[in-house]
């Protein structure tokens, strides 16, 4: 008999990309296997999973807001409305398993599926686990991880360590860099530099980057610049006109900004560091400060510490971002040294070892 698994979570691109990994992975071991996604409404999994060719169900829930408590007063209903969802969802799906990748929906799924008694596992990408995985790790039947000493926030006899998903498209890619250059109409004969600021942006990279825009052309650069939604319209009348810099809010085919990157600038979340390692790409951090626990620093600091990236604060970002990024696109040796420790974390293939891990328990 067929196997019925719910996978929940998302709110980033961070959480989605290695949930549809998994999905993959667990359909290539045993095809006959129905996957139903759980996110929430309005954010990007509600977009992104049917585009990967699963069914998702939204429910109406919302995090804590740490910058406007005033914002918090509808939290107890959200959560109240969002758990009736999750009854109904489970009374006509029916699930074996429950899989929770973070984000404010795995919550309430995962919490749903242990009072019932049915198997939960968790995916912790981040080397410092969030608070909702961290309470319903007490009762998950495994807790994956990508990082080395999470046993600080799990018991040690459910934690496995198989390091983070990565897309296929990503992990199998073989484009190579002129094609990536091409894609994007830039120059092949140029040092490229690629930005991204996660799915949704980053403020204090875009500020850098468009307060010193002119120093690429002066330093014969090119630049791949995904400015996320909210910057997106600023960022493209700055780069209008120039031929060397590409501007878009989204990226959809990261292959070839990876390809084409000679080195990135980026967020540190654990998939784009992840991602940054499986391409061995020389690269320069600028943690989001306000990520839960401050992970995105812990993140970055686990590579600067292994001479594996480079990183800069980011209050720091507007005067030396730039600077930092031109001296690196011109040091050869530096870009050997970081390209060959990052390409020494790299795992391609966690998303079998979670699938086929889930499916000899349930």
């Amino acid at each position: 008999m067929s196997k019925r698994i719910i996978i929940a979570g998302g709110g980033t691109g961070g959480h989605i990309f290695p949930a549809v990994a998994i999905a993959n992975a667990i359909k290539k071991q045993q095809p006959q296997t129905e996957i139903l996604f759980v996110g929430a409404k309005g954010k990007m999994e509600m977009e992104k999973v049917p585009q990967a060719g699963y069914r998702i169900e939204g429910l109406d829930i919302a995090g804590f807001n740490r910058s406007s408590l005033m914002k918090n007063i509808g939290l107890p209903f959200k959560l109240i409305k969002s758990f009736l969802q999750v009854k109904k969802i489970f009374k006509s799906f029916k699930p074996d398993a429950v899989i929770g990748v973070g984000g404010y929906s795995s919550f309430p799924v995962l919490r749903f599926a242990q009072s019932k008694g049915i198997k939960t596992f968790i995916h912790e990408s981040n080397s410092f686990a969030g608070k909702s995985n961290i309470l319903l790790g007490k009762k998950a039947t495994i807790i994956f991880v990508a990082s080395d000493g999470m046993e600080r926030f799990f018991p040690v006899d459910k934690i496995q360590l198989v390091g983070n998903p990565v897309r296929e498209t990503i992990s199998r890619s073989n484009v190579s860099r002129e094609e990536g250059i091409r894609f994007f109409g830039l120059n092949p004969d140029k040092k490229t530099i690629l930005s991204i600021g996660g799915s949704l942006g980053a403020k204090s990279i875009n500020e850098a980057l468009d307060k010193h825009l002119d120093e690429f052309e002066k330093n014969d650069l090119q630049l791949i610049w995904q400015t996320g939604k909210p910057y997106a319209k600023r960022g493209k009348a700055r780069g209008n006109g120039k031929t060397n810099i590409w501007v878009n809010d989204f990226i959809t085919q990261m292959e070839y900004a990876f390809a084409a990157a000679d080195v990135v600038i980026s967020r540190s979340g654990a998939m784009a560091v992840t991602e940054l390692c499986v391409m061995q790409k020389p690269v320069l951090f600028v943690p989001y400060p306000f990520a839960a626990e401050d992970h995105q620093t812990v993140n970055a600091e686990n590579l600067f510490n292994k001479s594996a990236a480079l990183m800069i604060k980011d209050n720091e970002a507007s005067d030396r971002l730039v600077p930092a990024i031109i001296n690196l696109s011109k040091d050869e040796k530096k870009q050997q040294e970081l390209k060959s420790n990052i390409g020494k974390l790299a795992v391609t293939n966690a998303d079998e070892i979670i699938a086929k891990e889930i499916l000899k328990v349930i």
